[in-house]
């Protein structure tokens, strides 16, 4: 009898469920999709009725080859992607690519990566669902043909390589609208007063200024607060009311993908991206000891807060057990589903809350540990009782005017011993313990001290990776699967960044969002999106066809592009005049659009290439940037050099540009001076021309250019010294940044599309006989210390450097 093959899209998710069940089955890892839209064309036949032409990924031609021998001596293949519509389409994609090479093909879903759960899943398959396939190519259809067929545009009238997507772009109008708001708000005035007061037994309390005459407290400017303070100077303050409530606080549901994201960044510190990176560790297997491989959370991608009953049964004993009988509530908690939630999956939770985070720590690494964590506390915390807290609030008034203080005590924790839920400016989002001393109604109090607070209104804030996710989720646009690719889209394509972590809209992307929702207001419409969403859901659903919903949204996107290429604005011939004259030829100079946003240049180029940086001020006015001058000469010709601020930030260039291009990165010496790095030559040399080759720093870090640049262009990587660990790889190791980070990479690049985090050695490992170890940085204290490990997570090999105390790059 042959093994059974069973298909998953990732290696170490094939690893733990291969644990599971047994030698009767091959378990084998598609590594994501198999096929895809081409890259250089369209690659849907619009006219055919939106036919897509699928095509074999690059790279995954041997991937699908060996799924096809395996399949061929199988009695059955199970497909195993996750649930969710690129998992079923994963499933499809294979299923087809076999064509008849498997005698009998089964679609196997589960919630979790346990041996019970796969064991269920296994005696019950089921068939692909073509509806929900459906919904999946309608969605990646869509975004191609936004993506196709507005990119052009955007090449013709702004810049090449620029382009734009269907859901993102909502994700940038949100955040350029946000910039906006602020920048037309104005600033208010407004007043406190604050009294420190005591009672007849301690501790002193603060009351604030609340009611005059009966009314709500409006103190506009200092004027009216001093008029305030010399009608209550030297007045009594005395106990009018005193209100005692008891509050109970109720504990919030276990995560949705959203909540998990937006708790992650507010208490961690992650992005979206590396929370889903993190999750997906956790949900696919870690090595616990002696248990081996297994899932250690529910799958991480899903908009329900619902709980399967033996888990709420398990939760419910370690509760009782753990925290005692005055905890548990008296029968589990059900939490209401979401607004267009599809519930397709449980909410995040552990698969065993026996497996407390504590009790695992040493198998994780500090990440996945601090994610689990989050995810463990609040589901134990979400089957737990209300806390209970005791509020007073206490009146005082003193010649008409009402001050208010407030106090609160927890008479029962409930649900806070094991979990807070953090907020955006703060960690916890209940109050905790703040007293105030034994009062009755008529006391007389002691002025400590009086004193008046001037304020401002604020802005609207600017979006964080959590209110971001926040604001797309409640306006329905994206789903779960979604999110943290469009908040890693938006960055990528350079139209929005994070600055001390707040979203800032790009001048680009300030400039591409207003074209496009002059030209398409539906597209860029969130509630259009949300319906589109929506629209995609019944396709799932099987009450909507996925082709006549293609066709509703291609007749009118058309319709809106053809106009669009007519009516909009030509940003690359779009001019403003100025009443600037260039220095150079006396010519008059104009505002046109670059990169980094708008410059000056003078209207006789190409004749004369003067540029110059400019600002506006608060009434539109041109304020003219001037040119930072250095004491460097231009190494070629002598001339002057001075900073300029290009594409990847400041760098020193000749004033003698275009007929000397010289240009010299900035760095800082020892001293803390600003000066320019020298040139780095080597003793290499260039096989196309016979010059020299230097090293050059770039986007991705450092390589080796010609010398002759730009007459000669050649390039090439830097090796850091150690081959390409991969099997059948002729190439070496580089180091390269993206982003401002530093990783390791193979030269061969794309053809070897091997990458590590950590600077790899030529050794292999000891322990586990892997192909390399690699230097990794541990901090103590202030300093990090260099060590060598294995980059196998399941091998614990590792030794110190001696004496050796490095910064970290």
């Amino acid at each position: 009898m042959g093994k059974s093959l069973v298909i998953v899209e990732s290696p170490s998710k094939a690893k733990t469920i291969n644990k599971f069940l047994g030698k009767n089955f091959k378990v084998v890892a598609s590594v994501g999709h198999v096929r895809d839209l081409p890259k250089k064309e369209l690659g849907v036949d619009v006219e055919g009725g939106f036919e897509p032409k699928y095509v074999t990924i690059r790279g995954k031609g041997k991937v699908l080859s060996e799924i096809r021998k395996a399949a061929d001596k199988a009695d059955a293949v199970y497909l195993a992607p996750d649930f969710d519509r690129e998992g079923e389409a994963i499933a499809w994609h294979i299923a087809t690519a076999l064509g008849g090479k498997a005698k009998e093909v089964y679609r196997v879903i589960f919630n979790e990566i346990t041996k019970k759960a796969i064991a269920e899943a296994f005696r019950n398959p089921g068939r692909i669902d073509e509806n929900r396939v459906n919904a999946q190519q309608a969605r990646r259809i869509l975004d191609r043909i936004v993506g196709y067929k507005l990119s052009p545009l955007l090449w013709e009238k702004v810049r090449r390589g620029l382009s734009a997507g269907r859901v993102q772009s909502v994700a940038v109008r949100l955040i350029c609208e946000r910039e906006a708001e602020i920048k037309v708000f104005k600033s208010q005035e407004y007043w406190s007063i604050t009294a420190e007061l005591a009672g007849s037994e301690p501790p002193p309390f603060e009351a604030k200024l609340a009611k005059i005459g009966g009314k709500k407290a409006e103190i506009p400017d200092q004027g009216s607060a001093d008029r305030i303070l010399a009608a209550i100077q030297g007045k009594d303050f005395r106990v009018e009311r005193i209100e005692k409530k008891q509050k109970r606080r109720n504990p919030v549901a276990p995560y949705t993908t959203s909540k998990l994201q937006m708790e992650a960044s507010r208490k961690l510190g992650f992005s979206a991206k590396k929370t889903m990176m993190v999750a997906q560790k956790l949900y696919e297997g870690v090595s616990v000891g002696a248990e081996g491989s297994v899932g250690l959370i529910t799958y991480m991608r899903t908009d329900s807060t619902r709980v399967a009953a033996d888990a709420l049964t398990e939760v419910r004993q370690l509760i009782g057990e753990r925290y005692g009988k005055a905890y548990l509530p008296e029968k589990p908690k059900q939490y209401a589903k979401g607004k267009g939630a599809q519930d397709a999956h449980e909410a995040i939770r552990p698969t065993s809350v026996l497996r407390d985070p504590e009790s695992i720590k040493a198998h994780l690494d500090h990440d996945g540990f601090r994610l689990y964590q989050l995810i463990w506390n609040r589901f134990v915390a979400s089957q737990m009782k209300a806390a209970v807290l005791d509020t007073t609030a206490v009146d005082i008034g003193v010649n008409g005017h009402t001050f208010r203080a407030t106090g609160s005590t927890v008479r029962f924790k409930g649900f806070m011993t094991v979990y807070l839920e953090a907020v955006e400016n703060g960690e916890a989002a209940l109050e905790g313990e703040k007293l105030l001393p034994p009062l009755a109604e008529g006391d007389r109090l002691t002025v400590n001290k009086i004193e008046p607070k001037q304020h401002f209104t604020q802005p609207p804030p600017r979006y964080s990776e959590a209110t971001l996710v926040k604001e797309l989720e409640e306006k329905g646009i994206g789903r779960p699967s979604t999110y943290a690719a469009i908040l890693s889209t938006i960055q990528d394509r350079e139209y929005a960044e994070l600055q001390e972590k707040r979203f800032h809209p790009t001048p680009l992307g300030v400039l591409v969002n207003s074209l496009l929702v002059e030209s398409f207001p539906d597209l860029l419409n969130a509630e259009f999106t949300a319906n589109m969403e929506g629209e995609l859901d019944r396709i799932e659903e099987g009450h909507a066809d996925w082709k006549g919903t293609l066709k509703s949204f291609y007749d009118k996107f058309m319709k809106d592009l053809e106009q669009a290429k007519t009516t909009m604005r030509d940003v690359k011939k779009d001019v403003e005049e100025t009443d600037v004259t260039c220095e150079k030829c006396g010519q008059g100079m104009v505002i046109k659009w670059g990169y980094n946003g708008e410059f000056i240049a003078c209207s006789a180029y190409p004749e004369c290439k003067n540029t110059k940086d400019f600002l506006r001020d608060d009434d539109g006015q041109i304020q003219i940037m001037e040119v930072e001058k250095t004491d460097e000469r231009c190494p070629k010709c002598d001339g002057d050099m001075v900073v300029k601020k290009g594409r990847y930030g400041q760098f020193l260039a000749c004033t003698r540009y275009p007929e000397c291009k010289t240009t010299r990165r900035l760095v800082q010496d020892e001293t803390g001076k600003i000066r320019a790095a020298q040139e780095e030559r080597t003793d290499e040399v260039c096989e196309k021309c016979g010059s020299a080759m230097i090293v050059r720093h770039g986007r991705y870090g450092k390589f080796l250019g010609c010398s002759g640049y730009p007459k000669c262009r050649n390039i090439k990587p830097i090796s850091i010294g150690v081959d390409c660990p991969q099997e059948s790889c002729d190439g070496f190791v580089v180091q390269k940044m993206f982003k401002g980070r530093s990783f390791y990479g193979c030269s061969n690049y794309p053809q070897c599309r091997f990458t590590h985090k950590h600077r790899p050695l030529n050794e292999a490992c000891p322990d586990c006989s892997g192909s390399f170890l690699t230097e990794q940085f541990r901090k103590e204290g202030e300093n990090y210390h260099k060590f060598i490990g294995c980059p196998n997570k399941e091998c614990q090999y590792s030794r110190e450097v001696e004496d050796e105390v490095a910064l970290k790059s």
